[in-house]
């Protein structure tokens, strides 16, 4: 599939974007229970465990949930003190679960919403993979996140690992809208091409429900596992380190 994106005009004359990964609406296979409200709950635990330790010390801060979906992580974050978060997502359906629940969020395409709003966010949080977009998209659409945040604001992004030789290339399979696969060294060429600095990848925990037992097993069996991959690509002179499902990263506007 082309990596080109291209402008035409509309019947009003404003320009508007087709993009050849179509993006919007964000992650048309959407991965969530049936019961969306149960779903408060169980994603909760994950991005409690594994994003609020990199949002900013100031409650202040004014933060941006790209492809916010019913609105769980801005839940998670307006409830851990942090007033000024809002959400976007291209899909209505997704956003009246937000709404019902009167968390801050809206229907807006995340292109033009970005491109309109320089210098205005402290944080950004894409909710959704960048594999949903092409390379040369993802890039751009970091760049746009640059653009829209203030000076010594940050991104806070993910994708799927593709280092982790078990589920990597499941992980490209898995939908016929993931384009590319990462690691630790891609994913902070992305955002450094994004014009992001300070770039600091990370692991995503999946094993975040500690009051199940089968959570520790879980935890066991996949550091067991991870560590022996670690070694392998030592061996063929690789120094991989991170080797999770997920892959995450923190970038820096200077």
């Amino acid at each position: 599939m082309s990596s080109q994106i291209h402008l035409v005009h509309s019947a009003s004359g404003v320009r508007t974007r087709k993009l050849s990964a179509r993006l919007e609406p964000f992650d048309s296979y959407w991965q969530a229970p049936e019961d969306v409200d149960s779903g408060f709950d169980a994603f909760a635990a994950y991005y409690r465990a594994n994003y609020l330790q990199h949002m900013p010390a100031d409650r202040s801060a004014k933060i941006l949930v790209v492809s916010c979906g019913p609105g769980y992580l801005v839940h998670v974050l307006r409830s851990a003190g942090y007033p000024n978060v809002v959400g976007i997502d291209s899909d209505p359906a997704k956003v009246q679960h937000a709404q019902r629940r009167k968390l801050p969020c809206e229907t807006a395409e995340a292109f033009p919403y970005l491109l309109e709003r320089r210098a205005a966010f402290d944080v950004i949080v894409p909710e959704q993979e960048l594999n949903h977009l092409t390379l040369d998209e993802s890039i751009e659409f970091l760049k746009l996140c640059h653009e829209a945040l203030r000076p010594g604001g940050r991104v806070v992004v993910y994708a799927m690992n593709g280092a982790n030789p078990l589920v990597g290339s499941e992980n490209l399979a898995h939908n016929i809208d993931h384009f590319y696969n990462v690691t630790e060294y891609s994913l902070a060429q992305l955002l450094a091409l994004g014009g992001f600095s300070d770039v600091r990848p990370f692991a995503l925990k999946l094993y975040v429900f500690w009051k199940n037992p089968l959570n520790y097993v879980g935890l066991a069996m996949t550091a067991t596992l991870e560590l022996a991959m670690r070694g392998i690509f030592r061996l063929y002179g690789k120094k991989v380190s991170i080797l999770s499902k997920k892959i995450a990263a923190i970038g820096f506007k200077r």
